[in-house]
């Protein structure tokens, strides 16, 4: 099995003129030249027998995503197998569309007068973007269940922009009623309908999602499990859109907040001495090839500003230790490249096992997903359907609910011009009223299954019904069978629905 190959001269002349204008690496212009030349060329690309060009090595270009590499091979050049031969060496498929790609790219950026915004552009409207082009407008119309009484069918009309504000859900309920099911059936059948393209990040709190293998093979979904097995998660939490002062000032100053946001112990003195060492962890990487740190380098440079200080270690090294020691993130010399996007990826992120950090692992996450969707443009809309691009699913949401995560808080406001879409799981409709931000406001689908202790004023707020109504309906859950949920109905003339929700195990 061969571990390399080498582009043509032209190819890597190409690729290290390109590397210089658009700042991006080698191997992302690699991967580009890629996906252009299958998409333009396809099973006609030429052959190159060319080896005199840069070496790109197998794991760089690969990391993980081999089987879906070679899915694409197998669909574009209709051959049932790949053989090692043709996936990956120096005469291999991908090398010749890498080779073929490359002249591609450098026609482009001659079109576009050599401007690489412009290229940019230009690339992630044909690449990224073609495919929910055309299936813009897609309806996303959910079945899921029938009426109580009269066995009416219903339907989550989950992107109608014409019906609904956002696309922000929340299920609630206790342990053991349902809800998880209902959530997997939901995102299931998202995936399908989509063909694949609305994504998912989901945080596992309880380890029960990532050991269902049928939702796992159904929804297309990698899971990743959090201090198990040596598994991290390969993404950056400092990866930047740019690296100039004041980005990377402002980013070290939110992720003080964000950390102080989780644990209670880090004070003002800690806050500013994990923004200096974030800062200066930049510094250390500014004139490399990747210009962000990892936790290992922002670890070293608290403690030896702790040592020149003569302090003792504290609550903040404790937790830049934890950090580290566990390896839940990318760190420099990895022989897996970080995810350079969350947003087209779909991720279940298995943190049960994990003691301590589980919120703090989540905040990350988001933080990054966030500066992500700021950057997007605008998601398409026809007749009324909007494309969603990726979900952010929090189990045990409860644990989130009550701190002040910015960037959780921006997602919800923000997301719906974007496409990107938050779903809740948690126990209780109580969970939402927080005084420093309005959920129920901006959650437009609310599922309450069985549960106790409801206060009058969660349920109004949830369904948008009554004062009476709230209060009748404080009983009425707490008696409700196991499936059977209350929501807001779509029918102007009742204030409620009761019906029996669907289960994944029952459709897939």
């Amino acid at each position: 099995m061969a571990d390399r190959l080498y582009t043509s001269l032209a190819a890597d002349e190409i690729l290290s003129g390109l590397r210089f204008d658009t700042k991006l690496e080698k191997v992302v212009l690699a991967r580009i030249a890629f996906a252009l030349s299958l998409s333009i060329d396809g099973f006609n690309v030429p052959v190159s027998n060319d080896f005199s060009g840069g070496e790109m090595k197998r794991p760089t270009f690969v990391s993980s995503d081999e089987l879906y590499l070679k899915t694409l091979l197998s669909f574009v050049h209709k051959k049932a197998d790949i053989q090692e031969d043709e996936f990956y060496s120096n005469k291999s498929l991908i090398k010749y569309h890498i080779d073929n790609g490359c002249n591609h790219l450098a026609k482009m950026f001659e079109e576009c007068n050599r401007n690489s915004e412009v290229l940019i552009k230009r690339l992630t409207d044909k690449v990224e973007f073609s495919g929910r082009k055309e299936l813009k407008g897609q309806g996303l119309d959910l079945f899921i269940g029938r009426t109580v009484l009269d066995k009416k069918e219903l339907a989550l009309e989950f992107n109608n922009t014409k019906k609904h504000a956002n696309s922000h859900l929340a299920i609630m309920g206790k342990p053991g009623v349902g809800k998880t099911q209902f959530l997997l059936k939901i995102l299931a059948d998202i995936r399908r309908q989509s063909n694949y393209q609305t994504n998912f990040i989901f945080f596992d709190y309880k380890g029960d999602v990532v050991d269902n293998g049928k939702f796992i093979d159904v929804a297309k979904v990698q899971p990743f499990r959090l201090l198990q097995g040596n598994q991290n998660l390969p993404i950056n939490p400092f990866v930047l859109p740019v690296y100039d002062e004041q980005t990377i000032n402002v980013s070290a100053r939110e992720k003080a907040e964000s950390f102080a946001s989780i644990n209670s112990k880090l004070g003002v003195v800690q806050k500013g001495a994990l923004t200096e060492a974030i800062r200066a962890a930049y510094a250390k990487r500014a004139d490399m090839a990747l210009p962000f740190p990892d936790f290992h380098d922002v670890l070293e440079i608290a403690n030896a500003m702790y040592e020149e200080d003569n302090k003792k270690d504290d609550s903040l090294i404790e937790v830049l230790r934890d950090l580290a020691d566990f390896d839940l993130f990318w760190r420099h010399g990895s022989d897996v490249p970080p995810i350079d996007k969350l947003s087209n990826r779909t991720l279940l992120i298995d943190v049960h096992a994990m003691p301590v950090l589980k919120e703090l692992v989540g905040y990350l996450v988001i933080e990054r997903l966030y500066k992500e969707m700021a950057a997007l443009p605008d998601s398409p809309v026809q007749d009324g359907k909007r494309t969603i691009r990726t979900i952010l699913v929090i189990d045990e949401a409860h644990n989130y609910l009550g701190q002040k995560n910015i960037f959780l808080e921006r997602i919800i406001r923000e997301g719906r011009s974007k496409g990107i879409v938050v779903f809740f799981a948690s126990q209780s409709p109580n969970d939402y009223q927080q005084k420093f931000f309005n959920f129920q406001e901006l959650l437009e689908f609310a599922y309450i299954f069985q549960c106790e202790g409801v206060s009058a004023s969660s349920m109004q707020d949830i369904l948008g019904c009554s004062k009476k109504t709230a209060n009748d309906l404080q009983v009425e859950v707490a008696r409700l069978e196991p499936f059977q949920v209350i929501a807001r109905s779509g029918e102007k003339t009742a204030e409620f629905v009761k019906f029996e929700a669907e289960a994944f195990y029952k459709s897939y």
